[in-house]
């Protein structure tokens, strides 16, 4: 294939003029969402590319992620490859308050959060003049043009890792291949989650000896922070009550949820359902949701307690989801009873639980597969499967034993495959 990396398309440049006149609202928008969440003028800033702090001296290795998940798998390898390189500095940009916060409390050695600039023009060479990166590694999908030409224009080699295209995005990219071949062509190495992105990426235009099919890196991830107080405290409220949890629930799955757990409460009257939804916003809708079940429920953004009577604890805040594993392993994971894409059940298998999805798990195929084959998650698809899985684990410590050592073995296997990233990275990139 011949080097095309100095050869924009027509289609690129449109995209660099329709970003440059959408800048305003682009900005207006962001810098909205920045002000909801409390975000500091200074880092708001940071939007349009200017620096709230310094660029360390010496070698600064850049990993961009888009959210949470690809966050905490960032941080993980960050932690694993300054330890191969102990003069090596860290940025990491994320796009969400959420994410942001997570990595202050979870920063790695050497490591700093700053947000990423807008894919314009003024913001990307304000970006890029002040950190200069000797190393930059996209995390997933976030394939920023501008960012990405830039930053390979001024010699920065560039990694896309734990690569994940949806099929949509895949047929939206052949239909344009000569501009799909240019963004590609300044990546020197993609690792990808399975060997179907691969096959993708290869068919879009990337060079085949760059590709290669790995694991999924959400695996590798450290355990989620547990909060030992908050833990002994719901702990001494919960007493010998029998519990399950139902995790990153969306709209249009708790009432599936909420059926399963009146079925439960048939043959369990003091069972406590803990409700963990995605977005804790939705607090008013699920509250709806309860009232219309005939469930009593405790919220834990109000500090209510869990009292006799209380059937379902909603844990509508952030941040405390490892906490909450810790204190059930039996998880049902959202995101899959409706086509959503399901969420990372390594998190729950982690922390050493069994684990129960719906059909729509699509985002993570490739996690979810080796765990049902292995038999550390089941898939169900109603409320009276959901309440059957999780009877069968209440009244069966042998069963569950069984599932979630399965459930543990699986995250063990993947996590052995981190030390073969962290070489890729480091060859490909001339990391040393």
């Amino acid at each position: 294939m011949p080097n095309i990396s100095d050869r924009p398309t027509l289609l690129y440049h449109l995209y660099c003029g329709l970003t440059s006149v959408a800048a305003p609202l682009a900005w207006h928008t962001v810098r909205k969402k920045l002000q909801a969440a409390d975000v500091p003028e200074a880092r708001q800033q940071e939007r349009l590319g200017h620096a709230s702090q310094p660029r360390p001296d010496g070698q600064l290795i850049w990993f961009h992620a888009a959210s949470v998940g690809e966050t905490l798998s960032v941080i993980s390898l960050i932690k694993r490859l300054g330890e191969r390189l102990p003069e090596a500095q860290f940025l990491i940009t994320s796009g969400t308050p959420t994410s942001a916060a997570l990595i202050e409390k979870r920063m790695p050695p050497r490591g700093r959060h700053q947000y990423p600039p807008l894919d314009t023009a003024a913001a990307v060479r304000q970006f890029l003049d002040h950190w200069h990166p000797d190393a930059a590694i996209f995390v997933e999908s976030e394939i920023w043009p501008r960012l990405i030409v830039e930053a390979s224009r001024r010699g920065t080699p560039l990694a896309l890792l734990n690569a994940r295209l949806s099929d949509r995005s895949v047929a939206g990219w052949k239909k344009r291949p000569e501009t799909a071949r240019f963004i590609l062509d300044h990546f020197k190495l993609f690792l990808t989650q399975n060997d179907k992105t691969a096959k993708n990426l290869i068919d879009m235009g990337a060079r085949a000896d760059r590709v290669q099919p790995g694991t999924n890196l959400k695996a590798m991830s450290d355990p989620l922070p547990v909060d030992q107080t908050t833990l002994e405290s719901i702990r001494s409220q919960t007493a010998d009550r029998p519990l399950w949890i139902a995790s990153s629930t969306h709209a249009g799955e708790e009432e599936t949820v909420l059926a399963a757990h009146a079925e439960l409460m048939k043959r369990w009257p003091n069972l406590l359902l803990l409700l963990i939804p995605r977005h804790p916003e939705r607090r008013g809708e699920v509250a709806d949701l309860l009232n219309t079940a005939g469930q009593t429920a405790a919220f834990r953004s109000k500090g209510d307690q869990i009292a006799a009577q209380t059937q379902v604890y909603v844990a509508d805040t952030l941040g405390e989801t490892g906490t909450w594993y810790a204190l059930c392993p039996i998880v049902f994971l959202g995101g899959s009873l409706k086509e959503i894409g399901g969420h990372n059940p390594f998190e729950p298998a982690q922390a050493g639980a069994a684990v129960i999805t719906g059909p729509g798990y699509f985002n993570f195929a490739e996690t979810f597969a080796p765990l049902i084959d292995n038999g550390g998650a089941i898939e169900v698809n109603s409320a009276a499967q959901l309440s059957e899985a999780v009877a069968n684990w209440l009244s069966d410590d042998n069963a569950l034993a069984q599932t979630r050592a399965a459930a543990k073995a699986c995250v063990n296997t993947q996590k052995s495959a981190l030390d073969d990233v962290i070489d890729t990275l480091c060859s490909s990139l001339d990391l040393k």
